[in-house]
């Protein structure tokens, strides 16, 4: 599968921005989803993830409560909804993909064989 992530930019802080990770080249419906992010030289960060039917979602703990992901397998798009963002939620964003989770999700970037480019989120404050 291929993935496409866009909406990133520059806010201030207690914006809002939703970010869009568009899928394309396989069933959707069968891949759990989620969204990382990471800052230059530091690794790799969870943010949040949904089961291929949407009804099971998690989140990192630094975005528990302001963030919500959520996705529409006809579109195959999944949607990261950023709310109250602070300037530590600047980050470079990344969605992605696998088929071999089951009806979960998962919190490991180890999980995760199909990667999007990324889109730069800045927060300023």
């Amino acid at each position: 599968v291929q993935l496409q992530a866009s909406g990133g930019g520059l806010v201030q802080a207690g914006d809002s921005l939703r970010l869009s990770c568009a899928a394309s080249g396989d069933i959707f419906s069968e891949y759990a989803m989620a969204w990382f992010r990471q800052i230059a030289g530091k690794e790799r960060e969870f943010v949040a993830a949904i089961s291929r039917d949407g009804v099971n979602a998690g989140y990192g703990d630094s975005v528990k409560g302001r963030f919500t992901v959520t996705r529409n397998n006809v579109d195959a798009t999944v949607f990261l909804q950023m709310n109250s963002l602070k300037p530590e939620d600047t980050a470079v964003y990344y969605c992605a993909a696998d088929p071999r989770i089951g009806t979960g999700y998962s919190r490991s970037i180890y999980s995760y064989d199909n990667w999007g480019q990324g889109t730069l989120v800045t927060v300023s404050s």
